[in-house]
């Protein structure tokens, strides 16, 4: 997706191509106008003629094929094993004589969780702290420091109060 200042966005482009076929503007000439080369100006006037104003806008860049994707059947086999025993990548990998890249991307695929968010007993995936609303489970840690005294510590009565109420001293 182009920036709003690029010289084609999908109204920059429409200009060009109606420039070159509707006006009859040399390519070299709408190229120059609009800082581009002539052959996407080129480009642009083709798609202009087969599509019309619709053509004007962004393609996918997914591929229609992918002829070197795993094969299912190696990628079932990474499944399995990744269910069975519980191994990571690198581990799959070096049973099945795979690059550990390619049992990640596949496990990551077919969203099967990180190791440590499994349980290791039962292999579900561990869910924490899931409450109904916001503020629902409060938690605190307490942790005690030292004895306060009775009416409160040097932070409360002053230093030289809090001294007198130390153990120890009178």
């Amino acid at each position: 997706m182009p920036h709003r200042n690029a010289p084609l966005t999908e109204t920059g482009r429409l200009r060009l191509a109606r420039c070159v076929v509707e006006d009859g503007w040399p390519l070299r000439r709408a190229a120059e106008r609009f800082q581009v080369s002539p052959t996407t100006a080129q480009r642009w006037a083709e798609r202009y003629r087969r599509f019309g104003e619709a053509g004007m806008s962004d393609l996918s860049s997914r591929p229609r094929t992918s002829p070197h994707r795993t094969p299912t059947h190696t990628e079932r086999r990474i499944i399995k094993v990744r269910i069975l025993r519980r191994w990571g990548p690198a581990r799959i990998a070096h049973l099945l004589r795979l690059v550990p890249s390619t049992v990640h991307r596949v496990l990551t695929r077919y969203g099967l969780a990180r190791l440590t968010h499994l349980d290791r007993a039962t292999g579900r995936i561990i869910r924490r702290y899931e409450r109904g609303r916001p503020g629902e489970l409060v938690h605190v840690d307490i942790k005690e420091l030292g004895n306060i005294p009775d009416g409160g510590g040097h932070k409360a009565l002053g230093r030289q109060a809090g001294r007198k109420t130390r153990s120890g001293t009178g």
